[in-house]
């Protein structure tokens, strides 16, 4: 049995097999603790039976499942490089599991890999690393780390159930109020003074429901203004001024109180899962967010699984099918993040400066002073908002990966467990894409700090083009302009090829430098400029809709499938790299306006469906957790995964089910009521109240 759990040379090498695994769970089921009684009950079992092969069935049966070996097994992991020069000529790292008595060290499996592999002159077999999943080094007990997510959740959890409890408290309570004072007007003409204080003393938890309402409808925007206000749809929204009389007009909750009631998991929920907008809110923009999520999730996928697969030759197979483009291109789906990110800041920012809510807050203040308190207070409500649901993330990945690293049979798609506890701190500042790729903590999390420079620049830009919009635009194009050369520059330099080099080549010069993916974002902005001003009310005539319509879809069906089998030189490759983020912007632009001013028609009616709307006001906490549920279930294999087309729809399917499942738990709990707490103490609300 030590044998057949240990790896062999198997079939499908030259397809890509390079685990030769074995097996630890049969490697581990060898030694078993309860052998006696195992024993007497095929005894037993033998006995009873009568039949002619009981007696041997029962000694092969004691044989391989009942008696001990006389050692502990343990299972090793031993990393080889093959190089090979003939008859074929080939190089492969390949992975081979070994069960062999836990007596046996590290350098006694590397002696015994050495020596035992015959000496073939054109073929060298080098031992690059030995690894003992099954010794236990790591207790995940003993990490601190995991002691402090225990703690917050516990924590948050509490405070959840408490203001949950206290929400239908509080709604009960005025339910009766209502009922009492409805009874009472019907049986007398004139109301009771009793009644008019009772249903006074809760006014203004109607209130307080309606400002959570219009907080968490912020959960629509993956980043958000601070002083943002949105009315509720429908027939029974409540006027801004008509909440300031109730709140002059009672006795007002506590701050502690409204803090306290953010938690409510029933208030959250049903601002997630609110199948209504805001009269601020562009719909279309619901839809765009939630598709590019689903997209970035398939893109994980498909190169986390490659990985681990007994046949990676297939990807080369795959990869000359023609709709494959759709997923080596995929990351074009973070561009229109960022382009959603841009056009949301400036639609936003504009909008509510029209109405005068930031001047509120700089009253009395010069220009310079103002516009300083105006970049202050965006960007640390930014770093709040989006803050608390990414470190807590990032200590998850940080024990999981740990965990993962120490006893998964494969080695880690990166080395998070040991780059998040030394380099923390610059996720927390949204500066890791300005460090090597190899010191960074959650790849995936260069979108965010990029998206927060990017933020930055635009948040800048805005408080200028207020007052100097020439300028403003301006500096636009200049930081436009700007990031085409750099990119052009860095991918003519070192030979780039989008149409034959893996779309992740050159992540540190070119994929995740903000240098080089501004031009989405910039463009977004210019879009959300130019719905502010028109109010989303164009007059086009129906041969330029039809040409926008024809011209955005050609764009992107190029930029996605256009690069096939496709030859470029060294020069249109470096154009191609600059300019092809920038272009698929220039079709979300047009669909986005298109979508706005009533020239949507059915792309509109798709993207506006309600029932994106949640898992759209999500996305942010999916765009966080996703890669955790991918990474879990590849490395928590006891072997390679076999992939075929329809083993990776239905994978496709199951890891958006539970990435989508968790990222409700974590915007449940941390986003909603950070978002919440941060409308309870913004500045414009207080002097609202005041």
């Amino acid at each position: 049995m030590v044998d057949d759990a240990s790896g062999h040379y198997t079939s499908g090498f030259f397809y890509g097999n390079n685990y030769w695994m074995g097996s630890l769970s049969l490697c581990k089921s060898i030694h078993h603790e309860n052998t006696e009684n195992i024993s007497n009950d095929a005894t037993n079992a033998t006995k009873n039976s009568g039949l002619p092969f009981a007696k041997a069935h029962t000694q092969v049966y004691n044989t391989i499942l009942n008696e001990n070996p006389p050692f502990f097994p343990s299972f090793y992991i031993v990393k080889m490089f093959l190089n090979e020069t003939y008859p074929t000529n080939l190089t492969r790292t390949i992975y081979m599991g070994l069960c062999l008595p836990s007596s046996c060290s590290i350098e006694d499996v590397r002696l015994l890999m050495k020596n035992g592999t015959p000496k073939i002159k054109a073929r060298e077999l080098q031992v690059l690393d030995v690894r003992l999943p099954t010794n236990r080094d790591f207790n995940i007990f003993e990490d601190k780390t995991f002691w402090i997510l225990i703690v917050v959740s516990a924590i948050v959890g509490f405070l959840m159930l408490i203001g949950t409890f206290y929400e239908i408290y509080l709604t009960q309570k005025l339910k009766e109020a209502l009922r009492r004072q409805d009874k009472e007007m019907m049986n007398s003409s004139e109301t009771s003074s009793g009644i008019g204080c009772a249903s006074s003393d809760y006014s203004d938890s109607i209130a307080h429901d309606s400002l959570k309402k219009e907080s968490l409808n912020e959960l629509n925007i993956v980043l958000n203004l601070p002083h943002k206000e949105e009315e509720a749809s429908g027939s029974n929204s409540t006027s801004d001024e008509h909440l300031e009389g109730h709140l002059h007009e009672s006795e007002k909750l506590s701050v502690y109180s409204e803090i306290l009631l953010s938690f409510s998991t029933v208030t959250n929920f049903n601002a997630i899962c609110d199948r209504n907008v805001g009269s601020d809110t562009i719909p279309s923009i619901h839809g765009l967010r939630a598709l590019s999520m689903a997209w970035v999730i398939l893109g994980h996928t498909c190169i986390v699984v490659f990985k681990y697969s007994d046949n990676m030759g297939m990807r080369k197979e795959v990869e000359q099918n023609f709709f494959f483009q759709a997923i080596t291109n995929g990351p074009f789906s973070v561009d229109t993040f960022f382009f959603i990110s841009g056009f949301l800041i400036s639609y936003l920012y504009f909008r509510t400066n029209a109405k005068g809510k930031l001047n509120k807050l700089t009253q009395g203040k010069n220009e310079l002073s103002a516009g300083f308190a105006h970049f202050m207070g965006l960007v640390a409500y930014r770093f709040m908002r989006l803050t608390a649901p990414y470190m807590f993330v990032l200590g998850v990945v940080q024990v999981t990966m740990k965990y993962l690293a120490t006893y998964s049979i494969f080695d880690p798609p990166t080395m998070d467990h040991i780059t998040c506890p030394q380099y923390w701190w610059r996720n927390l500042l949204y500066i890791n894409t300005l460090f090597p790729v190899d010191d960074m903590c959650m790849l995936w999390s260069w979108y965010l700090a990029n998206d927060t420079q990017f933020y930055i620049i635009g948040v800048v830009i805005l408080i200028i083009g207020v007052r100097h919009f020439k300028f403003s635009a301006f500096t636009t194009i200049v930081f436009l302009v700007s990031s085409w050369i750099t990119t052009a520059v860095i991918a003519f330099s070192n030979n780039h090829r989008p149409d034959t080099d893996d779309p992740l080549a050159l992540f540190d010069k070119i994929y995740d430098k903000p240098w080089t993916r501004l031009g989405p974002y910039l463009i977004g902005m210019a879009v959300g400029w130019i719905l502010f001003r028109t109010n989303c009310k164009l007059r086009l005539h129906k041969l330029t809709v039809a040409t926008g319509w024809i011209l955005a879809m050609l764009n992107l069906f190029v930029l996605i499938f256009g690069l096939y089998r496709a030859q470029l030189s060294r020069l249109i490759a470096a154009a191609y790299s600059s300019l092809s983020h920038s272009a698929w912007a220039l079709s979300l632009a047009w669909i986005t306006i298109a979508c706005s001013t009533g020239y949507g028609g059915y792309i509109n009616t798709f993207l506006s469906a309600s029932w994106l709307y949640p898992f759209s006001r999500v996305t942010y906490c999916a765009y966080l957790v996703h890669p955790i549920v991918i990474r879990s279930m590849a490395l928590n294999s006891d072997a390679p995964l076999h992939l075929g087309g329809d083993t990776m729809v239905v994978m496709f399917f199951g890891l958006v089910v539970a990435s989508y499942l968790l990222s409700f738990i974590v915007s449940i709990s941390f986003e909603a009521p950070v978002v919440t707490m941060l409308k309870i103490l913004s500045p414009s609300r207080k002097k609202r109240i005041a």
